[in-house]
């Protein structure tokens, strides 16, 4: 059985790029630019299996702590 291609907007393949460099392959919660990352744009990568929730952050709960899976250092390559 083939497996479905799932689509990858700009915005999330950027998002991606920036953990390949990260220790642990640690997503941002900030942009370079200092603005925070959008919460869909993050909820859309860990739907599409490009992203993991990495750990809960105690002082801001809201946050989500993300990083790159497997897929998503092969997405953010393309």
């Amino acid at each position: 059985m083939a497996k479905a291609t799932l689509r990858m907007s700009a915005t999330e393949q950027s998002y991606l790029r920036l953990g390949l460099k990260q220790p642990g392959g640690k997503l941002p919660l900030f942009d370079n630019n200092g603005r925070e990352i959008n919460n869909r744009t993050i909820m859309a990568c860990v739907e599409k299996g490009y992203a993991e929730k990495w750990f809960a952050n105690p002082l801001k709960p809201e946050w989500l702590v993300c990083r790159l899976t497997i897929a998503g250092r092969a997405a953010a390559k393309v």
